[in-house]
């Protein structure tokens, strides 16, 4: 019994899904050809994506370079 539920569980992590790697706010700045991939993927998906780290960091970072794009216009 005990060698079924070893296998049973060593079946379930094998076949568990991935954690996505999670982008800091810069990391997103620093490329917004990825950043604008993850916001279209985020808002094509609310339901399920819109509350993950990599969605709230993605519209951080959209709202950041807005700001930085802001000021540079602004000559600052």
């Amino acid at each position: 019994m005990r060698t079924a539920f070893v296998l049973l569980t060593a079946l379930l992590v094998g076949c568990s899904e991935q954690t996505e790697r999670t982008y800091t706010v810069d990391e997103l700045v620093a490329n917004e050809g990825f950043l604008s991939d993850t916001i279209t993927k985020c808002r094509n998906n609310t339901g399920g994506l819109h509350n993950t780290a990599n969605c709230r960091n993605a519209e951080a970072a959209d709202f950041k370079l807005r700001l930085l794009n802001m000021q540079k216009a602004l000559g600052g």
